[in-house]
Formats: C-alpha cells, sequence, structure tokens
C-alpha cells in the first residue's frame, strides 16, 4: 500500500447469492449505489434477476475443480523446477495423494489407473509465492481513502493466475482474512493458501480511517500479542511507526517464532534493520534515510525522498553499504513493481482481461487516471524512480539478499490480484533477471521466507503439488507465464477459466 497513491466499504453478505445472481443485483441497483438517477428496469429483467437468485451458489472450491483423480500424470511436459536450474524437456510429474510422487522422462512406466494429460508444448512450474498479495483494493472513488476488502474475486483471480500461495502483508480487515483463510483450508471456497498479517503497525498520522494509530511501545505490544492469539502469522509495520513501537512489535513477535516486514517512511533501512525487522516492502523507492533533513521517528514528505532518491547512485558507497548492512542482517526484500508501473506514464501494456476483471467504474476510474498521467507524461519522476528501483532490487539479489516478490494491488487500480503477480515475473526480467531467476524470486524464495521451502516453492517428489501449467516456454519467453492452463494446488486441478469467469466484474466491489 503506496500512501496518498497507494490504500474499506462494507460488502452485504452474498453467502445466498450465485455469481451470476450477484451480477444482474450490480446491473440493477449500481446506480443507487453510486448515487446515480435510478430507471425503473423492464419486468423482464427482473424475472431475470429472479431466476438468478434462485440459482445455486458456485460457493465451495469443488465448482472450479479440473482434476482430482486419485493418480495424476502430467505427461510429455517442460518442467522448469524453481530452483534457477534450466528447464527439462520432455517430463513425467505423477501426483498422488496432494504430492508430487515422482518426475521422470516421458519414456517412463505410466502409473496403472492414472488420469494422463498430455502436456506436450506446455511447462509446469512451482505455485507462486505471492509475498505482498493483499485482499483488498482501492474504492473507485477515493475522496477518502478506502480500501474495500474483496473476500470473493482475489481469491479466485490469486488461484486463477497460479498463485497456490500469499502473504497478505497488511490487513484492513484480518477478521475477514482469517475466516477466508478458514474458508478455503476446509474447502468452502477457492483459494490460494494464506498467511495472514495483522493488521498495520502504524503510529501517529494514518492516511486511512481502517488503519488504528499505535498509542506507544505497550500498544504495539498489546497488538501483535492480541493478534497472535486471533491466529495472524505475520505482522506489517507501517509509514509513521517509531523506533520504539517497531522494537516492541519485533520483540514480541520474535518471542513467538513470528516474523515482521515494513512499509517504512518514519524510520530509515538500516535503522529498521538494527532493530530487528526481518523484511523490508518496495525497496528502495521508500527509503527515507537519505533525503536531506531527516528527523528521528519522522516521515519525510514524499517529494523529497523521490527527489534525492532521483539524484541516488545505486553504485554509490552510499547505497551499497546500505545494501551490505542489509544482508548482514538477514533481512529480506519484497519486490512490488507493478504498483510503481502504475504510475509511470503509459504503463503497464493494457491488458483486456486485467480490465475485464474490473468493476465498470472502478475501470473508467483507472482508465482516466492513466489518461491524466499520459497527458502530464513529461512532468512524471515515475520513469525514472522505477528503472532506479529494478536496479536496486537487481543489486540487492546480487549481493546475496533475499529477494522477494508481490503485485501490492493497491496504488491508482492498475494492479489486479493474479494478473499483477504474473506481470511482476515479467518486471523482474526487465529488471535484468533471467526468466529463471525471476520464477525462482516468485517460488523458491517466497517458500524459503515462509519457512515452508521443504513443503513448496519447488518441483520435487515429495513436496506438495503446488504447480501451475502454462502454455509455452516461459524460460525462453517470459510472457508465457500469463497463459495458464491448469492449477494444481495440493494435487488438486482447478480450471482458470471458471475461476476468472466468476470473478470478473467485481474488483473494485467485493
Amino acid at each position: 500500500m503506496e500512501a496518498r497513491e497507494i490504500g474499506c466499504g462494507r460488502q452485504g453478505n452474498r453467502a445466498d447469492t450465485s455469481p451470476e445472481a450477484a451480477r444482474v443485483e450490480r446491473i440493477l441497483f449500481a446506480q443507487i449505489i453510486h448515487k446515480k438517477e435510478f430507471k425503473m428496469r423492464p419486468l423482464s429483467v427482473l424475472l431475470l434477476a429472479t431466476t438468478a437468485l434462485a440459482q445455486a451458489p458456485a460457493t465451495d472450491a469443488k465448482s472450479y475443480v479440473k482434476y482430482d483423480q486419485p493418480v495424476i500424470v502430467l505427461n510429455h511436459v517442460r518442467v522448469i523446477d524453481g530452483t534457477g536450474a534450466p528447464a527439462k524437456d520432455d517430463q513425467m510429474v505423477v501426483v498422488a495423494g496432494g504430492k508430487i510422487q515422482s518426475i521422470a522422462t516421458a519414456s517412463g512406466e505410466v502409473p496403472q489407473g492414472a488420469q494422463v494429460l498430455d502436456l506436450t508444448g506446455n511447462t509446469v512450474i512451482p505455485g507462486l509465492v505471492g509475498m505482498h498479495d493483499h485482499l483488498y483494493y482501492p474504492a473507485p472513488a477515493r475522496n477518502l481513502a478506502m480500501y474495500p476488502e474483496h473476500a470473493w474475486s482475489f481469491p479466485r483471480l490469486y488461484l486463477a493466475g497460479g498463485v497456490t500461495t500469499i502473504r497478505t502483508t497488511g490487513s484492513v480487515e484480518p477478521y475477514t482474512d482469517l475466516e477466508l483463510k478458514k474458508a478455503i483450508d476446509s474447502g468452502k471456497m477457492p483459494g490460494p493458501k494464506m498467511y495472514v498479517t495483522g493488521p498495520y503497525l502504524e503510529g501517529k498520522g494514518a492516511y486511512t480511517p481502517q488503519m488504528h494509530e499505535l498509542e506507544d511501545s505497550e500498544d504495539a505490544r498489546r497488538t501483535v500479542d492480541y493478534w497472535i492469539a486471533e491466529g495472524a502469522t505475520n505482522f506489517k509495520a507501517y509509514m509513521n511507526i517509531t523506533r520504539d513501537e517497531l522494537r516492541a512489535a519485533t520483540e514480541e513477535a520474535h518471542k513467538h517464532h513470528l516474523k515482521i516486514t515494513g512499509h517504512l517512511c518514519s524510520i530509515g533501512f538500516r535503522e529498521a534493520a538494527a532493530i530487528g525487522i526481518d523484511d523490508l516492502e518496495h525497496g528502495l523507492v521508500v527509503d527515507s534515510e537519505f533525503a536531506p533533513g531527516k528527523q528521528p521517528d519522522q516521515c519525510p514528505p514524499q517529494k523529497d525522498i523521490r527527489e534525492t532518491l532521483l539524484k541516488l547512485d545505486i553504485q554509490s558507497e552510499q547505497v551499497q553499504s546500505m545494501i551490505k548492512d542489509l544482508v548482514a542482517h538477514h533481512v529480506a526484500m519484497t519486490s512490488t513493481l507493478p504498483v510503481f508501473e502504475g504510475f509511470v506514464p503509459n504503463r503497464p501494456p493494457l491488458r483486456q482481461a486485467n480490465l475485464d476483471a474490473m468493476l465498470p467504474e472502478a475501470r473508467q476510474s483507472y482508465l482516466g487516471t492513466r489518461d491524466t498521467m499520459a497527458k502530464n507524461a513529461a512532468q512524471s519522476p515515475w520513469p525514472a524512480l522505477l528503472k532506479k528501483e529494478m536496479g536496486f532490487e537487481y543489486a540487492f539479489a546480487k549481493a546475496g539478499g533475499l529477494l522477494l516478490a508481490g503485485p501490492d494491488p493497491t496504488g491508482n487500480g492498475a494492479v489486479v490480484a493474479g494478473y499483477g503477480d504474473q506481470r511482476e515475473i515479467e518486471l523482474l526480467v526487465e529488471a535484468g533477471f533471467t526468466p529463471l531467476e525471476a520464477i525462482r524470486i516468485a517460488t523458491y524464495n517466497g517458500a524459503q521466507y515462509l519457512g515452508e521451502l521443504d513443503h513448496i516453492g519447488t518441483i520435487a517428489a515429495g513436496k506438495q503439488a503446488d504447480m501451475v501449467v502454462v502454455k509455452g516456454d516461459p524460460s525462453m519467453t517470459i510472457s508465457n507465464i500469463e497463459n495458464v492452463e491448469i492449477v494444481f494446488k495440493d494435487g488438486i486441478g482447478y480450471d482458470p477459466p471458471k475461476l476468472v469467469k466468476d470473478a470478473n466484474g467485481f474488483v473494485g466491489l467485493k
């Protein structure tokens, strides 16, 4: 969440309606919701709404399953295992009991009674591990910064995009996130495995009323302890937190062997590393420590931070020494390039699937903002800032830092769940990483940070069968990462087109 550029309204309970019914409801009542003139609809449309409301809701995960046979064989498939090793052509991957049983050349013996999928021309990669994957998205009308929880569309879109595990990395509705995790884990709804982050640990000066402002270090401790008891497994410090509050929150999280990340401004990266933070979000673009006149525990004006960063040389001693300090303290860094690309005039490339996911008002809001940015392209600092951020992340990783990946679906609305995760991998390649390195960052590295590398993050015998089948060869053409054919989570093959169909039109609403 990028403050003032990146940042919930309550949504009604739709448990008793199908996606089709919800769409009809939205057509019928959108004008009232958005305070426009309401006109009576023809009786035929109202009857259509009644029929849709009577349909059985597609609320359970089984509704989206394509393959769930006891033994499934992915035959003649190219394997990118997530370790960074070269792709292996014409492989046979055997899945049973929710796990990868074996990987061998396609000439091997096929298990008797298996469901065999001939995947010639396709590639299988590990399920993506999204490390900055919120379940909220900016409301179209933002006189007040509000971020509605997307409990319906985002779990479906993440899974459809090949994201089988997420860390929410900041929550405006932590109870909703926790309940969604329960529903997904029990099979009541489709979605990725979830590592739920507690509410933002923010100091005085929060820019959205959805954030609690900490009173002091004791409040920070109480907040962390409370949400650990409720089920949160990660924490995130935010822009105006003080050093004492961050220290207290970090100590409490570490007592329970949990980790804390941060999108910081009042505290510089090296200060946070010394305090013991485990991860830093967004990279150099948000680091305030180089801003002139930076005062302790105070966030400088964003303009000052950016003007300073534009002058910084990534190869300079001050930046390189900061990178070395972070690596020495074992502080990870989460890349969120898509949210920054959204501020660059005439970027990202318009993708119809991304636009189709949006509520019409959300789409109109985003495209309007995009047009305005294009008209003022000459004054924008973001082309240079994005390039500098890419250079910083490449330097950090090459220095031995653990680089993670996530899209951060906030900003001006350009980033949508699932599609944003795919775009993050493409942008890592633009930053200088090879396609195989970029895939490793988005899979292996996230699993390593979460302590789950023994179970997920790579394709190997004995691991959970969290895998994504894509058409083409992303090791040669990274944009093939968008061509998702099947998503396996714990050995169950989900149908991406069906997940997308039921999510489309809701981003910006729920």
